[in-house]
């Protein structure tokens, strides 16, 4: 057990491994995606995305199977999930980079002013350090689902140039967990900013 527990601890230490690389291959086709969406390549967006999101389930794969799991890719997975998402709700809101269907601006921003407060939040307590691990919580794990496919089902329809009317399902959705969540994570903040 304590073998184990030392071996953990090394590749904690390390950036050199498999589910790190993954997650800077997301990160270099955050920018391939954006330029596919501004030159209105529906299909070529819609594929990084889903390759995008491919790398993302393998990572967490492979660092909890192979035990790769490091303090880098802590910081540098979800920095990859923002930019990726971020990108993704910010040009499909405009309806020259997303038709037939485009996201409400209300969704943008609740998603964005949500990760805002996360990170300044985050700020606040690792300044007073009165927290170092920030783990994701049940909520806000199913919250990254719901945007992802709001992103996901935006893109196939436009993919299919098909207007599709039961995606404001999708996008209350989306709004109504990315509150809740961030309440949440607001709550936990609280906790730890008086916890003696």
């Amino acid at each position: 057990m304590n073998n184990g527990s030392n071996q953990a601890y090394e590749l904690k230490s390390t950036f050199a491994t498999l589910p790190n690389y993954l997650t800077l291959l997301r990160i270099v086709l955050v920018p391939f995606f954006v330029a596919f969406l501004l030159k209105h390549k529906q299909a070529e967006a819609f594929l990084i995305f889903l390759l995008a999101g491919l790398t993302d389930l393998l990572d967490g794969l492979v660092a909890r199977l192979w035990h790769q799991r490091s303090i880098a890719g802590l910081w540098l997975d979800p920095l990859a999930d923002k930019l990726l998402l971020f990108s993704s709700f910010f040009l499909l809101s405009f309806s020259d980079y997303a038709f037939p269907n485009t996201i409400p601006w209300r969704v943008f921003w609740t998603v964005l002013g949500r990760d805002l407060l996360i990170l300044m939040g985050i700020g606040v307590l690792l300044g007073l350090k009165k927290k170092k691990k920030f783990p994701p919580t049940l909520i806000g794990k199913t919250t990254t689902v719901c945007q992802l496919l709001t992103v996901i089902s935006v893109l196939f329809f436009n993919f299919l140039n098909r207007p599709v009317s039961q995606l404001s399902w999708f996008y209350d959705l989306t709004v109504l967990a990315t509150i809740i969540s961030g309440l949440q994570y607001v709550w936990i903040g609280i906790r730890a900013l008086f916890r003696g």
